[in-house]
């Protein structure tokens, strides 16, 4: 009963067990850090595979393209050098010719055209004594100087009563108009020539291509223009001295159905 007993002191069988525990915790999470490793290459192993070796069919297309815009012009933007009329020493009876004058379409584009002819004179007289003709020359390449000539021959015949023209005309009167080259005429003021109305009483529009074909130009197209001027046989003195002038404006729009001439 006094001998020394053998039985461990509960302390140290305590420490013992932690150091137990302590160890195969260390041993443990080892196996659990190779085991997650392993987890995590086996799952690299399979995303690299599939990059690697997985693809969806796929195929591609395109389109491009522009677009430039196209002109309307006349003349080369230019106004026209040529004369409506000119001259000086004018008495009743005579008729005197103005200068051939060019509408180019020199654009890339159709275009409807109006013509405005404006008079006036420095004095307060009657301007229906002065008659104004004109005649019109459509056409794609510019024709010989013959068909020029018969033209004027016929502008002259548009006048009435007695005419004195006031320059010599040294050509044939058999001269004719070719084909393939078309022509309008008419005496500013005398309705009845289709696009042709007045837009006061000292301006007349002479044509408009939203409704007459003569005055539409395609873009390799040409017109002529000549106006003659008579001062009626009629005109008594008031008119002596007078000075009477005249402008012509052209302009162009496209041939699209809305488009307006500037300034509408």
């Amino acid at each position: 009963m006094g001998g020394k007993s053998n039985r461990v002191p509960l302390s140290s069988r305590f420490m013992t067990l932690v150091k137990i525990l302590f160890i195969w915790g260390k041993k443990s999470m080892k196996k659990v850090k190779r085991a997650l490793l392993g987890t995590t290459l086996a799952g690299a192993l399979i995303v690299s595979a599939g990059y690697g070796t997985y693809s969806w069919f796929t195929s591609e297309t395109n389109a491009a393209g522009q677009i430039a815009n196209g002109t309307l012009q006349l003349n080369n933007g230019q106004n026209i050098t040529e004369k409506v009329i000119d001259g000086a020493d004018f008495a009743p009876s005579q008729l005197k010719y103005g200068e051939w004058m060019t509408i180019d379409n020199t654009g890339t584009q159709d275009a409807n055209i109006r013509a405005i002819l404006s008079q006036k004179l420095d004095k307060d007289v009657n301007i229906k004594k002065y008659k104004v003709g004109y005649i019109a020359l459509k056409y794609k390449e510019k024709p010989s100087g013959d068909v020029q000539k018969a033209a004027k021959i016929k502008l002259d015949k548009l006048f009435d009563g007695t005419t004195n023209v006031v320059e010599s005309q040294a050509f044939s009167n058999d001269a004719k108009i070719l084909p393939g080259v078309y022509a309008v005429t008419g005496i500013v003021g005398e309705e009845g020539v289709a696009g042709y109305k007045a837009v006061s009483d000292k301006k007349w529009q002479l044509g408009d291509g939203t409704n007459q074909a003569f005055w539409r130009l395609k873009s390799d197209q040409y017109i002529d223009v000549m106006f003659a001027i008579k001062l009626d046989e009629t005109a008594n003195n008031d008119y002596q001295g007078v000075k009477y002038s005249a402008d012509l404006k052209v302009q162009a729009k496209q041939t699209d159905d809305g488009s307006k001439y500037d300034g509408e």
